[in-house]
């Protein structure tokens, strides 16, 4: 099957992309609007995008709404920080449950039960449940698309580690212990238990 993604609705491209590119780690992003609202989302559009500096990279696509701007990219917008929460498959369901589109007025921490707790260096808080976060403070952002299913290159420098002491062993995290779940396709996710290992060549 060949496909021109020029010539084919964006929404099959779409399904396309989250069968191809998997599986995807998830940035479960905890920020805080400017009436001091807690707002908590899910992003598979997500990876490292340096390492000195350290930086993450999210893609906040665009809704069909009148305001095509998820709250967390409109937060982020205003107050340059956010909190990038790994989620571990104990919070997975918890993290479900945020996904869900929400007014801004509502508070995804009530929604699902998590914990939100103080950040360091941000005013967006933690998800205490989390077994690591990743304090940011707003690079750059990048709009790739007006178009509907486009969406915001959110570049944000990690300037404050949170790490339980239980997954952290010489500046390694413990793979097995941490329990990291990917996205898939669909409603699938994927554990990270299973591993290999390939020796890299010299």
């Amino acid at each position: 099957m060949i496909v021109d993604p020029a010539s084919t609705d964006y929404v099959n491209v779409y399904k396309l992309l989250i069968g191809s590119v998997v599986p995807r780690p998830i940035a479960f992003v905890s920020t805080v609007n400017s009436d001091g609202a807690f707002n908590l989302a899910p992003f598979s559009f997500f990876t490292v995008a340096s390492a000195n500096p350290p930086v993450l990279l999210i893609n906040v696509s665009r809704r069909s709404n009148p305001d095509p701007r998820k709250d967390t990219l409109r937060n982020i917008t205003i107050a340059r920080e956010f909190v990038v929460n790994v989620v571990s498959e104990e919070i997975g369901e918890k993290m479900n449950l945020c996904a869900g589109e929400y007014p801004p007025e509502v508070d995804e921490f009530e929604v699902s039960g998590l914990t939100p707790i103080p950040s360091d260096l941000v005013k967006a808080p933690r998800v205490a449940e989390s077994p690591i976060n990743m304090e940011c403070r707003l690079l750059y952002t990048l709009e790739m698309s007006g178009l509907e299913g486009g969406g915001h290159l959110v570049l944000g420098q990690v300037i404050r580690f949170h790490i339980d002491d239980a997954y952290f062993h010489n500046y390694r995290i413990d793979a097995d212990k941490l329990g990291a779940i990917g996205r898939m396709a669909g409603n699938s996710y994927t554990r990270t238990l299973d591993r290999f290992d390939l020796i890299r060549p010299a």
